[in-house]
């Protein structure tokens, strides 16, 4: 952020969150600070001034328009103005100012091209600094990005749309780490949600990585929690993940990432072991030879968060694969990633279902926890693999002998 706070002129700058302001208002003392800046101070409960430590007599904000009114004519004159822009290689005229870059985005009149070429300016404007991002922020740039992205559903997707849609999400998540990720709300729209699933489906491998990625922001803000419960609750959402992770040439990656951030939420998950999101989980693990190490682990512990659920054991029990793949994750000879888990999960499915027991023991399971408990795996994890040694001893002593 350093290159930010020179380049923003300092009396723009928040005194709290050493930001651009967003929305200034002064205090009775005369002092400026963003409104969620001296709101957070405030609800702290720290009623003094930050800068001058008065104490304050009176709570109230009164926006500051003037200082706003500059904030944005300076934003509108675009970068051109920045002190640091001699150091890029295109210098920004005039007429190539942000204000005309949103104008061709916003207009109706603009052809697709003028779009297209408009998205790639804004792209490398952001690969350029935080300051430029700042700017596209503050003028609107990521709500109308959105509304581009999720414009209409494409069923006949052209080469051209994909193209458009690409550079569109590339925008959006340059800006997002720095956005308010209230603006993703308009995904509530059903045209827009229809929108994101085709661009899900239809999209290319790029683009169904960074949907992922915005499935996994809105999971974590609280500002976007019931979006959140909406696309778990969606099927159709929910299948063009288990097919990203379950297809070897796309991005699993992403895919167990997004499934995993929305099993975060509660409310989803009786609906995402309906979705088949289990089955899914289970084929990944199953083909772990090809896995990332950490995935594997987010995997396994996703389908144990999962098993808190009756349906969940259910689903894993009657998956002819199910206990199998869960028996190989016990023991991976590369690392232990996932091996806690592994253990964890089928003490869960091996204490009240014999079928679960008879099929984790054909499968090896001895034999899996017995090379475990010689390894160097951690403490906890070897406790944990002698309790579920146990309990398959002792479930095994009271079963009737003409069984086995």
């Amino acid at each position: 952020m350093r290159e930010a706070e020179m380049t923003i002129p300092h009396l723009f700058i928040c005194p709290i969150s050493l930001d651009l302001f967003r929305d200034p208002v002064t205090l009775c003392t005369g002092q400026t600070y963003d409104r969620s800046s001296i709101e957070k101070w405030l609800a702290a409960g720290n009623f003094t001034c930050p800068v001058t430590m008065q104490k304050l007599h009176d709570l109230s904000m009164v926006p500051n328009h003037t200082l706003r009114h500059l904030i944005n004519e300076w934003l509108q004159m675009g970068p051109q103005f920045d002190p640091d822009h001699h150091h890029h290689h295109h210098p920004v005229t005039i007429n190539d100012s942000l204000a005309s870059l949103k104008h061709h985005l916003q207009s109706h009149e603009s052809t697709l091209e003028k779009k297209f070429q408009s998205l790639q300016r804004i792209q490398a404007l952001s690969e350029e600094s935080t300051t430029r991002i700042l700017y596209l922020l503050q003028l609107g740039f990521f709500p109308l990005l959105l509304e581009l992205l999720f414009q209409e559903v494409v069923s006949e997707i052209s080469q051209e749309s994909i193209n458009f849609s690409e550079h569109a999400l590339s925008c959006v998540l340059r800006l997002l780490p720095f956005a308010q990720y209230e603006s993703l709300n308009m995904l509530k729209e059903e045209s827009k949600l229809q929108s994101f699933k085709s661009l899900l489906e239809h999209g290319t491998s790029k683009m169904k990585v960074g949907l992922c990625h915005l499935i996994e922001a809105i999971s974590s803000s609280s500002d976007t929690r019931e979006l959140c419960s909406i696309l778990g609750q969606n099927h159709g959402l929910l299948q063009g993940l288990v097919l990203l992770v379950q297809d070897n040439c796309e991005a699993p990656e992403a895919g167990i990432k997004a499934i995993s951030a929305l099993c975060s939420s509660e409310s989803n998950r009786d609906n995402m072991v309906q979705g088949g999101v289990l089955k899914g989980l289970l084929t990944y693990i199953s083909n772990a030879e090809r896995c990332h190490r950490n995935l594997i682990s987010r995997a396994m512990a996703t389908i144990e968060l999962l098993l808190e659920l009756d349906t969940a054991k259910e689903a894993v029990i009657n998956n002819p694969d199910g206990i199998g793949a869960l028996v190989k994750m016990v023991f991976r000879v590369s690392d232990h990633e996932g091996s806690e888990s592994a253990v964890r999960s089928l003490m869960i499915l091996c204490g009240d279902s014999l079928q679960a027991r008879e099929e984790a023991i054909s499968a090896g399971v001895l034999t899996q926890v017995l090379l475990l408990l010689q390894s160097q795996c951690s403490g906890r994890t070897k406790t944990r693999a002698r309790m579920l040694l146990k309990l398959l001893r002792s479930k095994w002593n009271e079963q009737p002998k003409n069984i086995v």
